[in-house]
């Protein structure tokens, strides 16, 4: 279920043209998609603050941003449901509602490790279901989709990924699913930089930063990679953070390329 899920996805973090022909309409789609692409990365970060707050591990830190991570989770679905007329975006949107609550009260309660499984769980059903809203939205408005913005979207999504599983596996829950799962996104993150790094979108500011994860990556992912192993959490939670903000930036910038306003 999880292998099918991660090569699914079909990450859409946003389009990649602004121009003066978009109608307010479809200027208002582009937003809400924007809003529920951020949606997959809070439901794998949800899970991972949680579980390093119960292993202890820079907890002040993992606190802070499970607070973080859920208020803002909250505060965009609720945004989406006051956005999205559509019946059957309505209907997945009330599911997402149902596992979020239902990840809201498990993060209440004592820690255990069933807990901590159905905490993976939900978050696995948060992520699909975001994933179908932005696919949902992408396909009411016809405009191009540039293949280097899906890539650096999803290169987010997947670091908090690989720190959430990598967690999972320290904490306890020691089963072949978690294995598999760190593993293809390690995988899948390798190749995305691969095309990353030969995007012909690439200004000298993306490719200078894209060098600067990709000698990041050339070191950490051999220890994400090593989950059996374990005794390295706090580097993969710190570089798993950085990553993340680092392709948020990226992100920003294939964005700002069609503005006639780069940064």
């Amino acid at each position: 279920m999880y292998t099918s899920l991660i090569k699914s996805i079909a990450i859409i973090s946003i389009v990649s043209i602004f121009s003066s022909s978009l109608s307010a309409n479809e200027k208002k789609e582009i937003e809400l998609i924007n809003l529920a692409a951020k949606q997959r990365m809070l439901s794998q970060s949800i899970a991972k603050n949680y579980l390093y707050v119960h292993k202890n591990i820079a907890i002040r830190k993992t606190k802070k941003e499970l607070k973080s991570s859920l208020n803002n989770f909250f505060k965009a679905h609720k945004k989406l449901v006051l956005s999205i007329k559509d019946e059957e975006i309505t209907n997945l949107l009330e599911f997402v509602e149902l596992s979020s609550n239902d990840l809201n009260l498990t993060i209440a309660q004592p820690f255990s490790l069933d807990n901590a499984q159905l905490i993976l769980d939900l978050s696995e059903s948060m992520l699909e279901g975001s994933q179908y809203v932005v696919n949902s939205l992408k396909n009411s408005i016809k405009v191009e989709e540039s293949q280097s913005i899906e890539l650096a979207g999803k290169q987010r999504m997947l670091a908090q990924r690989i720190a959430k599983y990598y967690i999972a596996y320290q904490v306890g829950i020691k089963d072949e699913n978690t294995v598999r799962s760190m593993k293809i996104a390690v995988e899948l993150f390798s190749k995305n930089l691969e095309l990353l790094k030969n995007s012909k979108q690439n200004t000298k500011i993306i490719q200078k930063k894209i060098k600067e994860i990709d000698k990041l990556w050339t070191i950490v992912h051999k220890f994400y990679n090593n989950i059996e192993k374990g005794g390295l959490p706090l580097i993969v939670l710190n570089t798993t953070n950085k990553i993340t903000k680092k392709m948020n930036t990226i992100t920003q910038l294939y964005l700002n390329i069609n503005n006639k306003n780069p940064s």
